[in-house]
């Protein structure tokens, strides 16, 4: 599904707390959320040198940020079911925040995972 430009901008200024509920609400009703991947995949650190893995709701937005250190990154989905069950555990396990909807101007809000999969939960219950 494309996204207009007027859409896409409009979703790339919204404050974090917004672009978090967005991503919720998109990655429930597609099912799919999107990392950048190259021969590995993207990863960030928060202020203090935590770990952080960049996930978006859609390929665009992915796109968007596979800028500067990420310019060989290509855009990957990642099944909702499998973002869920195999990929936020695993963050948990080995100590990486999951980053929700960077920007190609600012970082993405990076919640515990237990609240992503809280928030995934709860908006997937209203379907």
């Amino acid at each position: 599904m494309k996204i207009n430009p007027k859409q896409f901008e409009a979703v790339l200024a919204l404050p974090g707390n917004k672009r978090f509920e967005h991503f919720v609400k998109v990655v429930v009703d597609r099912e799919t959320a999107w990392g950048l991947y190259e021969g590995g995949w993207a990863l960030a650190a928060d202020d203090v040198g935590t770990p952080v893995f960049p996930l978006w709701p859609a390929e665009e937005y992915a796109r968007a940020c596979a800028t500067n250190e990420w310019s060989a990154y290509q855009p990957r989905s990642i099944e909702l079911s499998r973002l869920t069950s195999e990929l936020l555990p695993r963050l948990r396990d080995d100590g990486v925040l999951p980053g929700v909807f960077f920007t190609p101007t600012s970082q993405g809000v990076t919640p515990s995972v237990d609240v992503l999969l809280a928030a995934l939960d709860a908006e997937s219950a209203k379907y």
